[in-house]
């Protein structure tokens, strides 16, 4: 059968999500998890690609296996086997053909802010600190700018001579609550670094050292690598993969 695992984990000691050979990797501590639990190592398929430091609330991962262990006896076995930064939210069957990457729809990042004078200790790995006040309301118009299908050549790095830069944006959002500010975006897909790029260059007007116009200039521009600059990747979340009807 071909289980689909939906993960969380913290990405601050991981070398990103794809396997890498002599470096610790989301991908192969998962693996390996699942090889302890069948006794057969297995290869599995990530639904996104995360960055060395980035986090995730609702990655997905796919893999094929034979054995007759219960859905809630893999999640419990894999949480077991796998590092305390790391842990299966849940398993699900799923048909034969699926493909968690090319059958999401969309996917769902955060970039969470600490927007305070003073730095917070117990939230240094999961957000960026931005020391002066935010104008929230001013990058929102700028986000809205982001919405729709649009050449983010601007917003991507490190693109290959024949990548396809037009991606599709449905949803970008900036809220603040008490301290944090949350950058959301939803879109069918990203391009390398797409998000850090966005948020680098929305904190730029949220800050009074840019402007919409310019914003929207650099955007229309669409020269690779103009946006930004890139912000860490310890403050970005993999929120959630979207999938068809109740795929997952």
């Amino acid at each position: 059968m071909r289980i689909a695992l939906t993960i969380e984990y913290d990405g601050t000691g991981y070398y990103g999500s794809q396997r890498q050979s002599n470096v610790p990797t989301i991908q192969g501590e998962l693996e390996e998890a699942i090889a302890k639990m069948i006794g057969k190592h297995v290869r599995t398929v990530l639904a996104g690609r995360t960055d060395q430091g980035v986090h995730a609330k609702g990655q997905v991962a796919v893999f094929e296996t034979d054995s007759s262990l219960t859905l809630d006896n893999i999640t419990k076995a894999l949480n077991f086997y796998l590092p305390e930064d790391i842990a299966i939210k849940e398993a699900r069957k799923v048909r034969d053909d699926f493909d968690p990457r090319r059958d999401a729809l969309s996917r769902e990042y955060c970039y969470y802010i600490w927007n305070e004078p003073t730095r917070s200790p117990l939230r240094r790995r999961d957000t960026l600190l931005v020391r002066r006040p935010l104008d929230v309301d001013v990058m929102n118009e700028a986000c809205k700018v982001l919405e729709g299908t649009h050449d983010f050549a601007a917003f991507a790095s490190e693109l290959g001579e024949r990548i396809n830069t037009t991606r599709t944006v449905y949803r970008a959002d900036i809220y603040r609550e008490g301290s944090i500010v949350s950058c959301i975006i939803e879109a069918n897909a990203f391009l390398p670094h797409q998000m850090r790029m966005t948020v680098g260059s929305l904190l730029k007007v949220g800050l009074k050292l840019s402007d919409v116009a310019a914003f929207c200039k650099v955007f229309e521009a669409g020269k690779p690598g103009t946006a930004g600059p890139a912000v860490p990747p310890h403050g970005l979340f993999l929120m959630k993969v979207n999938y068809p009807g109740d795929e997952i």
